[in-house]
């Protein structure tokens, strides 16, 4: 009966040394290995881009997204809402990736209030070359999208090259986005 006691009263610490086992193997690997949980596999990297018709975000005087918007060139697709607090923190990112001279940057406004969005993209400031409406969230699913911040790059041949998931920033631009562009344009 005593030694039972001795049991369930240690297993608290056991648990907790399970879990602190865990957190530290998943730190030394995003440390050590440069794992990270924003470069989840996707099936469709290596695949061609899903077919896109979205309609354009009423008010912001920028075309919606088509066919027509991934022709020519390297872009970089993010999906957005205005109610997404991680979406706030990337627009910094995504605004100086808006500079670079030799893409195109698409947004997909994923179930939002095209209102909210407006008022989003006014606050932040407004990145991108086109911004497609998805107000189902159909279109995102097309892109394997489960969440929001997650961005795409696609080469000139329609080929999604790289899928980063969570917000954006210097880091994912650098070692990421970055690499993975200059690898689609000099295809």
């Amino acid at each position: 009966m005593m030694r039972r006691r001795v049991l369930l009263a240690g297993l608290p610490l056991l648990c907790f040394l399970g879990f602190a086992w865990s957190a530290g193997t998943m730190l030394r690997k995003e440390a050590v290995d440069g794992d990270r949980p924003s470069t989840l596999p996707s099936a469709l990297i290596g695949q061609s881009r899903p077919t896109v018709n979205l309609p354009p975000l009423t008010g912001l005087g920028r075309p919606g997204l088509t066919e027509e918007r991934f022709r020519n060139g390297v872009t970089v697709v993010n999906v957005f809402s205005s109610w997404c607090v991680p979406c706030r923190q990337e627009h910094r990112a995504l605004m100086s990736l808006a500079r670079h001279p030799r893409i195109k940057l698409l947004g997909i406004n994923y179930k939002d209030d095209p209102e909210d969005a407006l008022k989003f993209l006014a606050q932040y400031g407004n990145p991108f070359d086109a911004v497609g409406v998805d107000e189902t969230g159909r279109n995102a699913i097309d892109w394997g999208v489960y969440g929001v911040p997650e961005t795409f790059v696609v080469d000139p041949t329609g080929r999604i090259v790289l899928k980063h998931v969570g917000p954006l920033d210097d880091r994912a631009l650098h070692d990421e986005l970055g690499p993975a562009i200059e690898a689609a344009l000099a295809d």
